[in-house]
């Protein structure tokens, strides 16, 4: 990865700007000059890797335009959650390359939403060529960070993600270090796994707020250690020697008296953060403006709070913005 401090990350390219996991997202995240871009990933029906937040698509795509689709519509419990839409597993590539994408929020980021139904869904693959190609573009070097997502659901319905990703990974020249990757997940046995497999990369564990990582609920039940817990002094002692870093949700960095970048670096990890937005609606209320939801607030105050404990990393949705600040 660049060795700059803290490295910019477009989080899912620039969707501030243009629809999230979109091409022109990733392109303009690149112009803008990040130093990674973020990709989530779920698997179709086929075993094709492709690039969404989620594997519910009916918020990010037309697919309840599609009559032909308006079977597919269902209910499933996701990471314990029931979740109604329609599900990546249960399309083919095929089907899902006829989709187009949209703005997930329209009502907050109105010029994104502009762009709806102009672009297709990426997959894995094709974003991998779009950094490769905008590394050469830009002349500088970037970095992908990988984000796997709901890998134990996936494994339950016989869609076991670390082979896909081994495989996309081997195949398109991003498996051995000689370009940046950092792979990412709230689930710490599927990093596990992919380490194992000798994917060079930076693993860096995902940290909610609340809650507990599914994989280790399933697992080991209310026994789970809980996110918060895991980033005291004894829960990141235990990552040692697993992982590389963490990357916590901005909340935890925000709250009073923490120690998280200070305890994390004393044990060699790294600390990301995500994510860093100007709008008011996903800003803190203390760094709020008098406008509405979708106005900037005073985001460098907060950003200036993160900045000063020492990060390693950010998440942008706006990444001219995050250039701008984070490099000044």
């Amino acid at each position: 990865m660049p060795s700059k401090s803290p490295l910019v990350i477009g989080h899912r390219g620039a969707p501030g700007y243009r629809p999230e996991h979109s091409r022109s997202s990733y392109e303009l995240a690149l112009a803008m000059g990040v130093d990674a871009v973020e990709p989530d990933v779920v698997a179709t029906k086929d075993g094709v890797l492709v690039v969404r937040h989620e594997n519910e698509i009916s918020g990010t795509t037309n697919v309840a335009e599609h009559p032909e689709f308006a079977d597919r519509k269902t209910t499933k419990r996701i990471d314990g959650q029931a979740q109604t839409g329609w599900f990546t597993e249960d399309f083919t590539w095929a089907e899902l390359s006829t989709l187009r994408v949209r703005e997930r929020l329209p009502e907050v980021r109105a010029v994104s939403a502009s762009f709806d139904d102009s672009q297709g869904i990426l997959r894995l693959r094709d974003l991998l060529d779009i950094v490769r190609a905008g590394s050469a573009e830009h002349a500088r070097e970037i970095g992908v960070v990988l984000e796997v997502k709901h890998a134990t659901y996936f494994a339950s319905i016989d869609l076991d993600l670390v082979p896909l990703i081994e495989r996309e990974l081997h195949e398109s020249g991003w498996a051995n270090g000689d370009r940046p990757l950092i792979i990412e997940s709230f689930e710490p046995t599927v990093l596990g796994e992919l380490r194992a497999r000798g994917i060079a990369a930076s693993y860096i564990y995902l940290i909610e707020a609340s809650g507990r990582p599914y994989d280790r609920v399933v697992a080991e039940g209310k026994q789970a250690l809980t996110y918060k817990a895991t980033v005291s002094p004894a829960g990141l002692d235990g990552l040692v020697g697993q992982v590389d870093g963490i990357s916590v949700s901005k909340k935890m960095l925000l709250a009073h008296g923490n120690t998280i970048i200070k305890d994390a670096h004393a044990r060699g990890l790294q600390v990301f953060t995500w994510t860093c937005r100007p709008e008011n609606m996903f800003l803190s209320a203390e760094f709020r403006s008098a406008g509405a939801r979708e106005a900037h607030g005073d985001y460098e105050a907060e950003w200036g709070v993160i900045a000063g404990q020492g990060i390693d990393g950010v998440f942008v949705d706006h990444p001219d913005l995050g250039v701008a600040f984070f490099r000044s």
